[in-house]
């Protein structure tokens, strides 16, 4: 346990057991003053660290609103308050004790990341198996998969075959063929089959790890609206030392002003605003959004901008195959079939499209050997003893081969290559999402979005065609990763700005963007730039993130000023002789209680979350 809860179950013990003695059985017994001895102690051992704490905040130009709280200490020991002392100590290390645990409970997902995550490997050296530490292991090292196990480590497949289920990290529902050549990602769980793979990356930069460092990143990261507790406390701190001093001047006893402050002990600030982010980070997670920076979910409420990506954005990312057309000699479905043999252990977005295909048709897929799958070169392999490559147009001709393409059309395209020869092309188009229109509709009135731009890598005919589809009169495209960061910033510039992508080439444009968010999690570049990740590709989760924000922000306010306009009134209550210390004390604790069981309703969200479908 951290330093506060320490503090804070003394403080509990010290207190009960200052009563005990005080009003119990033995106080006739007992030295006079020994019911004060436990609470001197905690006075010492847990008053001091936390006002040296408040004092190093001081020195760094911060006077939050928690300076109430060290005041009121040092007044109530100087006064002979030691109750009340004691009282306000057990308030301030148990709302940051409380903090620390609903921080450490959003963090199990960690926990139960980093337990899932192998802690060694099997090498083989010699054709022996030696079990060595994941940390040891090196590129191009062959470690061997046993059925059942979890991958330690990003690699390729070089001998075996098996099936492996990703939907852990990449949330598709099905288990993924995997060959010789194919590629296999940590924390993918093996199937039936043992496996050998080749190290393509060290245990730290390979994608569980990548995973972990960024929900790490994010425990780290002090969430922006806690900011809101230091500027209210701005004004806040000073006002109640005004009035504890006017009182005070007014009527000669001191104790009015140790009264003003145990009743002006801020909590509501220093306990309910967290408590409410924690919340909404914790509806959050169980909506399927995780987010990397709790500080997005006050900027996302102020962005007038909203800037989307097109492919598996407003489209659903699943191209169909709408067109084969073979060349001269050749079958399209013998083309079809060769194809989707190569492309079944394939994680391109156009291979499941080109698999349904060949599934539908009834085709049988061929026996895949020596199968590769290179940034830029395309995929390739042998299907039944016959030479496969599947590429684009503009990476045709780096393959040394003589063809005929056809011309240039609307939409996606692959270009199919057998023994070396042009065999066929192959087109797609990737449908809107049946809910686009929709949701671009409600933007403005519901969230208060005052433009909407598409922004996207895809030639223009395509995105103007999904953009007069779904409502959205301004778009870029033909966009580079150079072009979109300084779309984006330009943006951002003139507005706070959101931008919504999936892509890789959208990570930079993340990241220069007031928020960030990724649709899906799939790359983890992407994922890494992002300030929340949407882990279900779909606009009513993008929806729920702009409602869940909405609502934090309003309870988490309700809860600091409702709060605070509490304890003013005890303030002057205080001020004017009606509340003593003790009572003020115990006042603000029922005013913090009603405040964090306020704070707590942004994880009970009534009915649907989404609402523009």
């Amino acid at each position: 346990m951290r330093r506060d809860t320490w503090i804070a179950l003394a403080t509990a013990v010290a207190i009960a057991l200052h009563l005990f003695i005080r009003f119990g059985p033995f106080q006739t017994t007992l030295p006079a003053g020994a019911a004060d001895w436990p609470l001197w102690i905690v006075l010492a051992g847990g008053g001091l660290p936390l006002l040296a704490g408040l004092g190093r905040s001081l020195l760094r130009g911060q006077l939050g609103a928690d300076w109430l709280a060290g005041i009121s200490i040092v007044a109530a020991t100087l006064l002979g308050e030691y109750l009340v002392g004691a009282i306000v100590v057990l308030m301030l290390s148990g709302g940051a004790a409380l903090e620390d645990y609903a921080v450490r409970r959003a963090s199990n997902v960690l926990e139960a990341l980093a337990k899932r995550l192998p802690h060694v490997a099997n090498r083989v050296e010699n054709g022996h198996l030696k079990q060595i530490p994941i940390s040891e292991v090196r590129i191009g090292d062959e470690l061997r998969l046993l059925p059942h196990e979890v991958c330690p480590v990003d690699g390729e497949v070089v001998q075996g075959q098996t099936t492996m289920d990703e939907s852990y990290l990449t949330g598709e529902p099905f288990l993924m063929q995997k060959t010789p050549g194919a590629q296999v990602i940590s924390g993918a769980v093996n199937g039936d089959q043992s496996i050998t793979i080749r190290a393509t990356k060290l245990a730290e930069d390979s994608r569980y790890a990548r995973i972990m460092r960024v929900m790490r990143e994010a425990e780290e990261r002090r969430p922006a609206i806690r900011r809101l507790a230091d500027r209210l406390g701005g004004w806040y701190t000073p006002t109640a030392v005004l009035v504890g001093i006017g009182g005070w001047v007014a009527s000669g006893d001191p104790s009015r002003f140790l009264a003003v402050m145990v009743i002006a002990t801020p909590c509501p600030l220093l306990i309910a605003i967290p408590v409410a982010i924690i919340a909404a980070i914790s509806l959050a997670a169980r909506r399927g959004i995780i987010l990397k920076n709790p500080g997005a979910l006050e900027e996302v409420q102020q962005c007038r901008t909203l800037i989307l990506d097109k492919t598996g954005t407003l489209t659903y990312g699943r191209p169909t195959l709408t067109d084969v057309l073979p060349a001269a000699g050749q079958d399209s479905d013998n083309v079809v079939r060769l194809a989707a043999s190569l492309e079944q252990y394939s994680k391109h977005p156009l291979a499941t499209a080109v698999v349904s295909r060949a599934r539908d048709a009834h085709l049988a897929l061929g026996t895949v050997e020596q199968m590769s799958e290179r940034p830029g070169e395309g995929l390739r392999g042998r299907v039944d003893g016959r030479d496969v490559i599947l590429t684009g147009r503009q990476s045709a001709a780096a393959q040394s081969v003589a063809s005929a393409l056809p011309p240039t059309e609307l939409g996606l395209e692959a270009l199919v290559f057998i023994d070396g020869k042009f065999a066929g092309a192959l087109r797609f188009r990737d449908e809107p999402r049946r809910d686009s229109r929709l949701f671009i509709q409600h933007l403005r009135p519901r969230h208060r979005i005052n433009r909407t731009l598409l922004l996207s890598g895809d030639r223009e005919s395509e995105v103007r065609y999904l953009a007069e589809h779904v409502g959205i009169k301004e778009v870029h495209a033909s966009a580079s990763p150079e072009d979109k960061v300084e779309i984006v910033r330009r943006e951002a510039a003139q507005a706070k700005t959101t931008f919504v992508g999936d892509g890789i080439n959208d990570a930079p444009a993340m990241q220069a963007a007031t928020v960030g968010v990724a649709f899906g999690h799939q790359n983890e570049i992407t994922a890494e730039a992002a300030d929340a990740v949407i882990l279900e590709p779909s606009l009513v989760k993008l929806d729920e993130f702009l409602h869940i924000a909405r609502r934090m922000r309003t309870i988490a306010l309700q809860s600091a000023i409702g709060g605070m306009v509490l304890s003013i009134a005890g303030m002057v209550a205080a001020a004017m002789g009606w509340l003593p210390p003790i009572y003020g004390a115990v006042a603000q604790e029922v005013i913090d209680l009603a405040a964090v069981l306020n704070a707590l309703r942004v994880a009970i969200p009534r009915g649907r979350m989404a609402d523009f479908s």
